[in-house]
């Protein structure tokens, strides 16, 4: 049985409104259930997938010392390279296992955006890795715009609520690997248990075992993609404008079996960001007697700077 709901993108975008209306549905009650779903009819064709693995295997594969030149201090790890075991999770000592990449967005037409945002870097040796990951986060990005036009509907939101926050928002697109595990970890895993910051988080790389994702009883439970799905979740961000009507679920990515110990992982996720200045305010529709409201005002900025503060990546 399969434990996260898999929906079809090309029931909304059909023009025929029962398709589109059970897509909502499904999508609403997967996020209120479980805060996950696996996703077909993304706009990732085959074989940008298949450019995008080889051109991030190309620059993981090359010397520490060249991927290093693309760390940039300062920043926060929101552009370019973060090498091996930087960044823990909330509440945890041990870095994860693993080394990634940052692409971030690319602004069109917004002085003030351009002005805010890192610039994106440019690795020298690998054209084509530029290219494909930009073509990669444009396909990403429209993507979550359908899937939060359905959870805007879902809410009782004008469709296209959420559209204006998330032009020229702060996405990130990140290449990670998880290198081949050489001893016996002490206390760390490829990535410890974690919400995300964001609104929604598109995860390229889910097949075969590894992410798992907490039931609401508290259980681990392997959320496996199909080769043509997403992994689509709700971050913290979505959770808190709603009142947690839409689930943040809690997950990691567990080591290996000991005979897997050799191989190195890659996923991919997509963590869609809204502009700064969104309010992040509980939805006046996500309150009533029975669901008072649990969150304070604040927004999307002020959280991503609190977040990564606990994360480890920017200083106070």
């Amino acid at each position: 049985m399969k434990l996260v709901p898999s929906v079809d993108l090309n029931d909304f975008i059909s023009g025929d409104p029962i398709k589109k209306q059970k897509f909502v549905d499904e999508i609403g009650k997967a996020y209120e259930d479980i805060g996950f779903v696996a996703l077909k009819g993304h706009f990732l064709d085959d074989a940008l997938v298949e450019n995008l693995y080889k051109e991030v295997k190309n620059f993981f594969s090359l010397p520490l010392e060249t991927k290093q030149t693309y760390e940039i201090p300062g920043i926060g790890g929101q552009r370019g390279y973060v090498s091996f075991g930087k960044e823990s999770a909330k509440g945890k000592k041990e870095g994860d296992l693993k080394e990634f990449w940052h692409f971030g967005q690319y602004v069109e037409n917004d002085a003030e955006r351009e002005a805010e945002y890192p610039k994106n870097v440019l690795v020298e040796e690998l054209p084509e890795f530029n290219n494909i990951g930009k073509e990669a986060y444009k396909m990403l990005e429209k993507t979550a715009k359908y899937v939060l036009r359905a959870l805007a509907l879902h809410l009782n939101l004008e469709e296209t609520y959420f559209d204006q926050y998330i032009h020229n928002g702060n996405s990130i697109l990140r290449p990670i690997h998880y290198p081949p595990i050489t001893s016996e970890p002490k206390e760390a895993v490829r990535a410890a248990a974690h919400g995300d910051i964001n609104l929604i988080t598109l995860l390229m790389g889910a097949q075969g075992r590894g992410l798992q994702v907490q039931n609401h009883k508290g259980e681990w439970i392997d959320a496996i993609a199909e080769p043509d799905e997403l992994m689509i979740n709700v971050g913290d961000m979505l959770s808190r404008h709603t009142n947690n009507k839409l689930k943040s679920t809690i997950h990691r990515v567990i080591n290996p079996p000991k005979e897997l110990w050799g191989t190195s992982r890659y996923s991919i996720p997509f963590f869609m960001h809204p502009i700064s200045d969104m309010k992040l305010n509980v939805l006046k529709g996500c309150i009533d007697d029975n669901n008072p409201k649990q969150f304070d005002d604040i927004t999307a900025g002020e959280f991503l700077t609190e977040r990564l503060i606990e994360l480890g990546l920017i200083k106070k």
